[in-house]
């Protein structure tokens, strides 16, 4: 398992970082820079399962462990979604944690990623995208 962490200071108050993060329009927004057309199904309340979905019915699955909104968002991800039909894993603690801490100038946001060493790249790759979206959006939305 690696653990993979990625930091950007926003000039925002942290409930608008929170609610670009997970707002539907503004969430479909920042994940294109994991997969266009991304979406989620579900609650984000502690200890419900939220579904993540690509254009094409696939994704993952997890539990929402921690939600103290404005403050922090974990995720235990439990398994991978096929063609729409659920596929558990194996994957130990793999883990997505957003902590958003407010600071002088704005908000610095902290994401964790505990993840199988086959997803590093691609994290490595796109994360630093995503949060680059999540700055655009919290500073420049009406």
């Amino acid at each position: 398992m690696e653990t993979l962490s990625y930091e950007i200071e926003i000039e925002a108050a942290p409930e608008r970082i929170w609610g670009v993060l997970w707002g539907d329009i503004t969430y479909r927004q920042w994940t294109t820079a994991f997969t266009e057309g991304s979406f989620y199904e579900g609650t984000l309340e502690e200890g419900s399962i939220v579904k993540f979905f690509d254009p094409k019915n696939n994704g993952m699955y997890s539990r929402v462990e921690k939600n103290e909104p404005g403050k922090e968002m974990k995720f235990l991800h439990l398994g991978e979604i096929y063609d729409g039909v659920e596929a558990p894993q194996e994957w130990g603690e793999a883990t997505e944690t957003y902590i958003l801490e407010e600071t002088e100038s704005g908000t610095t946001l902290t994401c964790t990623i505990q993840t199988p060493a086959e997803f590093k790249d691609f994290f490595e790759e796109n994360f630093p995208k995503a949060l680059g979206i999540i700055k655009n959006l919290s500073e420049n939305q009406l």
